[in-house]
């Protein structure tokens, strides 16, 4: 909704602006330079793009679609999920939690919090790693370090989409430029024309220029910049996974290890010490 809104305000910032000058609409529409200019854009893309980023690219344009990042609910849904594992786990021993782990989608604890278990990504984070800290042979310090490497290669696999989204918006400008000179060359042709025809002409192939700049800067764009700002919302969940795992492994408390995790969600998203408190309190 987020990226409708935007970009009406740009196109009725950009046409309003046009018409307000006295600009006739007719002139822009140049069905020839748009396929040029995204024509060749998006086979540039292709070209550079081997097919498994295509297919993040794909999966990075229904995020963007969504515009869906973790919300306040989700990230109460995850604390909760992993207190009720923390104290069966205390209660019972860390191997209690071996069926949960193994089969999470069928694990009572799990099936408590939907929200989560719709996130592939974060349930095999939260399951993989549980199961390393059930083998007892790693430290601390270890499983640390390897959540580190898990989350450090999962962002920047996640960032390729908008890499790749943005080198495109970047030759946008001179693909414009490729259509422009293009209509000069049709226009060289028709030399002996009336100067309207020429005009007419010239106009169009400057619409070429036009193009190019607006779709690099109003449209291409802003979506890399999007997908960047999701990515890095999407991460904050599993540096909350991370920071009560590694605080429970070292003092398994679970209360001290869900106020910790509470203290690594973004303040936008983060739920107060009272309303996590009262939440927590409801668990049988």
């Amino acid at each position: 909704m987020t990226a409708i809104i935007g970009y009406i305000v740009v196109f009725g910032a950009v046409l309003g602006g046009y018409l307000m000058s006295g600009g006739n609409l007719h002139m822009l529409i140049q069905p020839s330079e748009f396929i040029i200019i995204a024509g060749a854009a998006t086979g540039a893309l292709i070209v550079g793009s081997p097919t498994a980023l295509l297919k993040l690219i794909a999966g990075g344009m229904k995020s963007f679609l969504s515009g869906k990042t973790p919300s306040k609910k989700e990230y109460e849904d995850l604390l909760m999920l992993l207190y009720e594992l923390f104290i069966k786990a205390r209660k019972n021993g860390l191997l209690s939690l071996e069926s949960d782990v193994e089969n999470a989608k069928e694990s009572p604890i799990f099936n408590n919090y939907p929200s989560v278990l719709k996130n592939h990504h974060l349930l095999h984070f939260i399951s993989d790693n549980l199961k390393v800290i059930l083998t007892g042979v790693m430290q601390p310090h270890e499983l640390e370090n390897l959540m580190d490497v898990d989350i450090e290669t999962a962002h920047k696999e996640e960032h390729l989409p908008a890499h790749a989204i943005q080198k495109m918006a970047d030759g946008l400008p001179a693909f414009g430029i490729v259509a422009a000179v293009m209509g000069v060359v049709i226009t060289m042709g028709l030399i002996s024309e009336p100067p309207e025809v020429l005009g007419h002409h010239i106009g169009a192939a400057l619409v070429g220029t036009f193009l190019g700049v607006l779709l690099a800067y109003g449209i291409v764009g802003p979506i890399a910049s999007a997908l960047e700002n999701i990515v890095i919302f999407n991460s904050f969940v599993f540096r909350v996974v991370k920071e009560a795992l590694v605080f429970f492994v070292n003092t398994p408390d679970p209360k001290a290890a869900i106020e910790l995790a509470r203290r690594a969600i973004p303040p936008s998203a983060r739920p107060s010490f009272e309303e996590l408190e009262e939440k927590l309190k409801n668990i049988k």
